[in-house]
């Protein structure tokens, strides 16, 4: 087969050196035969030239000079279809063109040339060097257009319209779903799309660097639409990281549609920085706290929000220990008098007795005996420094909330933390200040842990949790994730980065938390949230093009492959607005194109305005310095009375005597 190609090679080389050598022939000729004059005067006209002229002209080839010049031509053309010419990636149709024209002019425009009247010979040297540059300057043109690659690759550098996909173009509705509409490319046209998260009780994950629009265009989308929800709107609890700017817009959208509830509803606030607009909660409610394993949990999150590097330690003996210590504390102070002084300020309070006396009244409760005999232990063998090394990262990190401003709230009893009930659905928002970060992002991860208790049971209204900034909480999630579904439960978690749950709830907690979740959006993010974004999206059949030149030929190889759909470069290079990801469906509502990369729309015209006649968060009640400063006294005093009449009725009752503990010297 090789040798049969090859000779057809040279069969097809020999013809087109014949049909350009006639070319060359028929121009020599119609150059001898209409200049035959001055061949006379040069000496090259033999005898047997005449009869040979004779000949030609009886031909009819010649009977006209522009006849014979187009037969030359055309030749020249014939074999010029025949040439594969070394391609050259310089080579392009501009010069190849401008060749052939100025050709065809010099070629045709030369017969003005024989116009005017003068001597022979340097008239028939002029015509003949010019039609002949022309000629030359058409072969020329010919040979450059063999050489132009035909088949170029793509100039899209980055491969943008390679990896575009189909999205979903259809509006999906249900009564639980968050639509956001956008736009994407499709092979270098732009196609109108949507975001159909049809399952948000499956749990969206929002992620991307500051600035990439994660509130303006998407967190705003999903406190309105869940506020404005048909047939009722949801329940909702919105974690306000920069105080009030969230709790703003969700307040303005209850007020729109709170009639709209099967019954009355209430919007609560709690904020630490501006206590005229706060309400007050006890976080330790008795509503809340069924029994001591409520208060195991509520007494690791509130020490585990304080100390982060403890997530990582569970387990250890200098983490259980504090958490067992306070465990002990709230269940005495949940059992006291029914729970009478049962809030975190009263808590704090009573750590800070002295040993002998805090552990004298602990022992009166027989539920946290088993909590506090290593503790007792120790103080009776006289082993301060152990107990200190067991209790004091308790009391110094709880010493931090000890302030006026989160006694006052933390003491109150304004609301409660179902926020579903069907009886009295709420929207709950709450404050944080990115200064005090970390001491406030504790409580309301307290506040966040003790009301996942409350809501995820059966037979509530639906509701959303929204987390702006979610790495600053310690909140034990997971199970609303996996369990809230069937209850209704919506779940929003806003981050800027992978890396951050990874550094604050450890790695294993960090990626179930992730991997748990079926919605996905992602603004800008880098390095390995920008892979694991990039696998979770997938791969599409993409068009793959290889290109090889040589001295003879041109190899061009066509083919598809999986790639990469949106590569993490891609995803680290997204614009503000620009976000991808996937979405989650249901069996009812099943989405083929779950996988999305689009600009999602955005009118910021209409929302300026609407914020310009938005209501501010109303005034709860006038607050005085002076009624703060009595209530942290107050709780003071309670606890100063609480030990001092428990030891007084131990010390006065032979069979609780023997419980107290004696200072030894």
């Amino acid at each position: 087969m090789a040798l049969q190609t090859g000779e057809n090679e040279n069969a097809m080389r020999k013809i087109v050196d014949m049909t350009r050598f006639m070319a060359i022939t028929i121009l020599v000729i119609h150059f001898y035969y209409y200049l035959y004059q001055a061949f006379v005067l040069w000496d090259f006209a033999p005898p047997f030239t005449a009869r040979l002229l004779g000949n030609i002209r009886n031909t009819g080839l010649f009977n006209s000079m522009l006849y014979s010049k187009l037969i030359s031509l055309g030749l020249l053309f014939i074999s010029l279809l025949g040439i594969k010419g070394r391609k050259d990636e310089k080579a392009n149709h501009k010069t190849a063109i401008a060749y052939i024209l100025t050709g065809f002019l010099l070629y045709f425009l030369s017969a003005l040339i024989l116009l005017p009247k003068m001597a022979i010979s340097p008239q028939a040297i002029i015509y003949m060097i010019i039609t002949s540059c022309g000629f030359l300057l058409v072969l020329s043109g010919g040979t450059i257009l063999t050489r132009i690659i035909k088949d170029k690759l793509s100039d899209d550098i980055f491969n943008t319209e390679n990896e575009t996909f189909p999205q979903e173009e259809r509006l999906i509705l249900n009564e639980y779903s968050i639509n956001l509409e956008a736009t994407y490319n499709l092979r270098g046209k732009t196609r109108k799309s949507y975001i159909n998260i049809v399952s948000p009780q499956r749990a969206c994950l929002i992620t991307g660097t500051p600035g990439a629009g994660k509130t303006a265009f998407i967190v705003r989308e999903f406190i309105t639409q869940a506020l404005a929800k048909s047939p009722t709107p949801y329940t909702m609890f919105v974690y306000d990281f920069k105080w009030p700017d969230l709790s703003t817009i969700a307040y303005n959208h209850w007020l729109k549609n709170k009639d709209r509830y099967n019954a009355h509803s209430d919007c609560f606030f709690i904020n630490f920085d501006d206590l005229t607009r706060s309400h007050r909660c006890n976080v330790f409610h008795v509503m809340g706290m069924k029994d001591i394993t409520d208060a195991a949990e509520s007494a690791a999150t509130i020490l585990v929000g304080l100390n982060r590097s403890w997530e990582t330690k569970r387990g250890e003996f200098f983490t259980e220990s504090p958490i067992n210590f306070v465990t002990a504390v709230i269940w005495f102070l949940r059992k006291y008098k029914a729970g009478r002084y049962c809030t975190l300020p009263h808590m704090i309070e009573l750590i800070q007795v002295d040993y002998e006396r805090l552990f004298s009244i602990l022992s009166l409760e027989p539920e946290i005996s088993v909590l506090i005999n290593p503790f007792i232990s120790a103080l009776k063998m006289n082993a301060k420094e152990q107990l200190e090394g067991q209790i004091a990262s308790a009391k110094i990190a709880l010493a931090r909330l000890a302030s006026p401003q989160l006694y006052y709230v933390l003491s109150g009893d304004d609301f409660q933390l179902d926020v579903n009930n069907p009886r009295h659905p709420k929207l709950i928002c709450m404050g944080n200040n990115p200064q005090k970060a970390q001491t406030l992002g504790a409580v309301i991860s307290l506040y966040v842990n003790r009301m996942l208790k409350i809501i995820n049971q059966k037979n509530k209204e639906k509701m959303m949790l929204l987390f702006e900034e979610f790495a600053t909480l310690t909140a034990d999630i997971i199970p609303t994730i996996t369990t809230g579904r069937s209850n209704g439960i919506s779940t929003c978690l806003v981050i800027q980065d992978f890396s951050q749950l990874r550094k604050d709830y450890g790695k294993d907690k960090a990626e179930v938390i992730v991997n748990t979740i079926g919605n996905l959006i992602s603004g800008q993010v880098l390095s390995d949230s920008a892979k694991q974004i990039s696998d979770r999206i997938g791969k599409i059949m993409q068009d793959r093009t290889s290109l090889s030149i040589n001295s003879s030929d041109t190899s061009i190889s066509k083919s598809k492959q999986l790639e990469l759909a949106v590569p993490p470069s891609t995803i680290s290079n997204l614009s503000s607005g620009k976000f991808g990801g996937v979405v989650a469906d249901t069996p009812q509502q099943k989405i083929p194109n779950k996988a999305f990369l689009c600009d999602i729309k955005a009118d910021f015209e209409a929302i300026n305005k609407e914020e310009k006649s938005y209501k501010d968060i109303p005034v709860v009640r006038e607050i005085t310095d002076d009624m703060v400063q009595r209530n942290y006294l107050q709780i003071k005093g309670e606890i100063t009375e609480l030990v001092f009449s428990e030891i007084g009725k131990m010390m006065g009752d032979p069979k609780l005597e023997h419980l107290v503990i004696k200072k030894k010297d």
